[in-house]
């Protein structure tokens, strides 16, 4: 058996884009750490840094939030959970919007992340009417 046969099948479809996500906030970010890791000419560090780290953190904690509302038996559980998903999908459209402010040739890769959570969005709506 191949590994993506393994456990793979039952996600639901805003998780597997959850992944998606995930996945690409983690390429472009290690592509925009290198451009700002350097000091300023001031000898100050780039203000957008911590941003880069920001995207990862919040789309790496969007899958276990859909998980854990996916797994409660009462309603206002999964609601609870499905609003921290709706709060992290909200704050990552916000930092790839700070990001896209950096000079540095990886903010090209960001419209397409924001595209994709745009798409995560309206997944999600669904997803929360079914819960």
């Amino acid at each position: 058996m191949s590994a993506t046969s393994f456990g793979n099948t039952h996600h639901s479809a805003i998780y597997k884009k959850a992944m998606e996500i995930f996945t690409l906030s983690r390429h472009i970010s290690f592509y925009l750490s290198h451009d700002l890791a350097y000091l300023q000419r001031n000898g100050k560090e780039n203000k957008y840094i911590y941003f880069t780290g920001d995207i990862v953190q919040q789309s790496v904690s969007l899958a276990p939030q859909i998980l854990k509302a996916e797994s409660q038996f009462f309603s206002e559980e999964k609601h609870k959970y499905a609003a921290s998903v709706m709060r992290l999908a909200n704050l990552l459209y916000k930092n790839c919007e700070r990001l896209e402010k950096v000079s540095s040739n990886g903010k090209d890769f960001l419209p397409l992340l924001r595209k994709e959570i745009k798409k995560f969005r309206k997944l999600q709506y669904t997803w929360r009417m079914t819960l």
